[in-house]
């Protein structure tokens, strides 16, 4: 065990009223020390929310192996005071409060998965002087274990009462694989979620980075394209450029089409993104062999299928007279062959992009809440993200108002130098309360 994933567990046995569970000398409640301090109820609530994203952080949890952070996680809601806290069959850590059978359901979907990348844990205090919490460091802080945990301390002010008060059962989960393509956790309660009648959630905030003073209404959509061409190896003097000539072609290609897309559209959430996400080529002597795996970033409304018959057409022309087999649906996969050479078109991971309305209830809501405990100098906002999230994948289906919330900067996402400010942490624990409260008394 290393060190890291001990120092989370020990902060997981930290109990609701903020002491270890080590043996302690105890006096009877009446004998409380006269200079005692009184306890300030918001100060215990913000340490218990410090502990529980510290500790979260510190429990490595890539994308596939999250099972013991979710464990972790399910145990920490139980004692915060979440019902029906549990790890479900494929491994998402889900909390709950109201009553199991009720139909009227707010989700807020948060994920526990990381991408690689060890980060030292730990908590840069303030200086001497200056007020606050500090900067929790650590691979997830931001994407997106900060808006997790922001979400189980919220729900853990609210409490069960407030939810059976307002006839409410919110369910609080931390997904698995959510930075994989796979988004099985997001999948799969996409599917359990919905009452066997179809009643769809109420409403769904999406655990991710937008800053306590903003929120965000939008992800672009995703295509993956794999890309892999053979050939009979020949000499480097000869007219054959070579076999990984194939994936420039594909990129100019793409390229092109995005060009042509992107003329008139200025901003980059409405244009059509490419990238290059990996690209190798091998030969053993006798044949040569690329492979390239290629993303796109889909604006709203983009038409696959046409870019799915571009491809194919260019795959056909590049390999003229070749058998081919497949590719007569949209994003079915591509094989040609002819002569010994071969070119495979893979297509995978599509999402298609979603925008939330900004006029909905769950909105105004939030926008009242931000204003609320805005600090000074914040401007509200709204954003639109040109990566992809779960809100992709439970969007088409739950068709329920939808926006994305949670602390920290975006910008830090996937990078050596990911951190949180914990008075912004703060601050979106009480702005998600907040919102929740008014929209639960609106609807």
């Amino acid at each position: 065990m290393n060190d890291r994933a001990q120092r989370g567990r020990d902060r997981g046995r930290i109990d609701r009223d903020g002491g270890p569970h080590d043996p302690v000398d105890t006096e009877p409640a009446d004998a409380e020390p006269a200079d005692a301090e009184p306890v300030d109820p918001e100060r215990a609530d913000r340490e218990r929310a410090v502990e529980l994203v510290q500790g979260l952080v510190a429990i490595p949890s890539l994308s596939g192996a999250e099972g013991e952070a979710a464990r972790w996680l399910a145990s920490r809601m139980t004692a915060l005071g979440l019902e029906r806290s549990r790890v479900d069959e494929v491994g998402n850590a889900v909390g709950e409060l109201g009553e199991a059978s009720c139909r009227r359901v707010v989700v807020l979907l948060g994920h526990i998965d990381t991408v690689p990348g060890e980060i030292p844990v730990r908590i840069e205090r303030p200086g001497d002087g200056d007020a606050g919490d500090g900067v929790l460091h650590g691979r997830g802080a931001v994407d997106a274990k900060g808006p997790l945990a922001c979400f189980v301390a919220s729900a853990a002010r609210l409490g069960p009462a407030w939810a059976r008060e307002h006839d409410l059962r919110l369910v609080v989960a931390g997904a698995v694989e959510e930075e994989a393509a796979t988004s099985r956790g997001a999948r799969y309660l996409a599917r359990v979620l919905v009452a066997g009648d179809g009643t769809l959630p109420l409403a769904c905030v999406i655990g991710e980075p937008s800053r306590a003073h903003r929120i965000t209404l939008g992800y672009k959509g995703r295509l993956l394209i794999d890309l892999e061409i053979a050939q009979p190896c020949a000499h480097t003097a000869g007219p054959d450029p070579g076999v990984a000539v194939g994936a420039i072609e594909l990129w100019n290609e793409l390229d092109r089409l995005a060009a042509a897309f992107n003329a008139g559209r200025l901003r980059p959430f409405d244009q059509l993104l490419p990238s290059v996400r990996d690209l190798a080529t091998t030969s053993d002597g006798l044949s040569e062999r690329v492979q390239a795996t290629f993303g796109l970033r889909l604006p709203v409304g983009y038409d696959v299928a046409s870019l799915h018959a571009e491809l194919v057409s260019w795959a056909e022309r590049r390999l003229t007279g070749a058998d081919r087999d497949h590719a007569t649906a949209v994003l079915d996969d591509l094989l040609l062959g002819r002569d010994e050479r071969t070119l495979a078109l893979r297509f995978r991971g599509y999402e298609p992009a979603h925008r939330s309305d900004k006029g909905s209830d769950l909105v105004r809501c939030f926008l009242r809440a931000i204003r609320r405990h805005a600090r000074e100098r914040e401007q509200v906002g709204f954003v639109l993200k040109t990566g992809t999230s779960d809100m992709n994948v439970v969007a088409p289906l739950w068709r329920c108002p939808m926006v994305a919330y949670g602390p920290g900067d975006s910008a830090l996402d996937h990078t050596p130098h990911e951190r949180l400010e914990l008075d912004e942490y703060w601050q979106a624990v009480l702005t998600l309360e907040s919102a929740l409260r008014e929209m639960a008394q609106s609807t």
